[in-house]
């Protein structure tokens, strides 16, 4: 009895262990890339709307990725579709550095944005090989393998890239991150065994009758509309940050790597250990408004940052209010949602941040090269205001039963 008991659990063991190492090596290379390609395109003389593109285009492509490769892995299992969109991210990377022209660039980028919608069907792997009392935990262990990839990838590439040998010097970097890639899908052939438990008979309705159900629900309406705001706004500023630090304090991409590190860090304590304690103190809404203002702070002192001190705590207070805000918001939305209809009603939350995550560096990238450097930052400010008012409503809601 002893040894069929201890069995499962050290092969449940091995599989996360190998999990959580394919996601760190995934996430260091997409970490990696993000703080140099603002770098990268004016390497080609782009305008900073142009720049944005680039963030938009692999946004897209993710929104576009992410249903179809989650759908395939239902059907045909989760290890070949990680196999086959990994190596194609790891292809792209290295396609992006001998990129030449931006047109190509732009085109690389959202391919690779299709082949890196693959987060669903990391999220189903997880899920296959964890019992149902342990995947909210567990989600959170592959939260933290999220942020420690994105800590580590930016400050290796700050300090690979050579900026003043134009798109040369952006060769290295990007080809570091397309080894990680590589890595992590070498692991999956190797290590990773099928996990995909046989397909049950849907029974949902119409998807235009479950969405309609989504948005008609006082909670869940206004945590997604809240959720959209926000993301608007931060991609927006993620996508400006470079040329915004460039223009103000003569940083360039090794600063913006050790600054996306320290973030990193950062993130990952709150994500992991404060905005948990926070909501079982003060409760999910509560802290999701909390989170907001944070936000809202942190955007204004650093749109406002006389030096770049004081534009890092801006920065940390966005950061700490995004770190208590999407914990929250997902939560929110899983104790709103029968349970059958959890992961849908996440996903159309997760929809609604990639649409927003196009959306956001378009627009970012007209205010930064019609109105001035800062206008982003006061952009992504204002968008908070009506997100505090939903967040405020939302908190009544919860507070007095319906």
């Amino acid at each position: 009895m002893t040894a069929i008991s201890t069995s499962p659990s050290t092969e449940e063991r091995r599989a996360l262990i190998v999990l959580l190492s394919v996601i760190f090596l995934m996430i260091a290379g997409f970490g990696l890339v993000i703080p140099l390609l603002p770098f990268f395109a004016q390497a080609f003389h782009a305008p900073a709307w142009q720049v944005t593109l680039l963030f938009s285009a692999f946004s897209f492509g993710q929104f576009l990725g992410e249903p179809f490769w989650g759908k395939l892995s239902d059907r045909i299992g989760r290890k070949p579709v990680l196999i086959v969109t990994i190596t194609a991210v790891a292809l792209s990377y290295a396609a992006l550095a001998f990129a030449p022209t931006l047109l190509a660039a732009f085109v690389i980028r959202f391919l690779c944005g299709i082949f890196a919608g693959n987060i669903s069907t990391l999220q189903g792997a997880m899920a296959d090989i964890t019992a149902p009392d342990k995947r909210a935990s567990r989600m959170g262990i592959m939260g933290a393998a999220f942020s420690a990839g994105f800590t580590t990838g930016p400050a290796i590439g700050g300090l690979l890239a050579q900026p003043s040998r134009g798109a040369l010097g952006f060769q290295l970097p990007l080809l570091v991150a397309a080894a990680f890639a590589l890595a992590s899908a070498v692991a999956v052939i190797v290590f990773v065994r099928e996990s995909r438990p046989e397909r049950r008979p849907a029974l949902l309705g119409p998807k235009p009758a479950r969405l309609r159900e989504g948005f008609a629900h006082p909670i869940i309406s206004r945590v997604v509309v809240v959720s959209f705001i926000v993301v608007v706004g931060f991609a927006g500023i993620e996508s400006t940050y470079g040329l915004w630090t460039e223009q103000r304090f003569g940083w360039g991409p090794r600063q913006i790597g050790l600054a996306f590190m320290g973030i990193g860090v950062l993130g990952a304590v709150c994500q992991g250990w404060l905005s948990g304690r926070l909501a079982r103190r003060y409760g999910e809404a509560t802290t999701l408004t909390v989170g907001l203002v944070f936000m809202g702070l942190g955007m204004v002192t650093q749109g406002g940052s006389p030096n770049w001190p004081v534009a890092m705590a801006g920065f940390a207070l966005v950061c700490l209010g995004q770190s208590i805000c999407f914990p929250n918001i997902a939560a929110l939305i899983s104790h709103s949602a029968p349970p059958h209809r959890q992961g849908e009603m996440l996903g159309l939350n997760m929809s609604g941040m990639a649409l927003a995550r196009i959306g956001g560096p378009v627009l970012a990238g007209q205010l930064f090269s019609m109105v001035a450097a800062g206008a982003p930052f006061a952009f992504s400010a204002l968008l908070i205001l009506p997100a505090l008012w939903f967040a405020l409503q939302i908190r009544g809601r919860t507070l007095v039963p319906a």
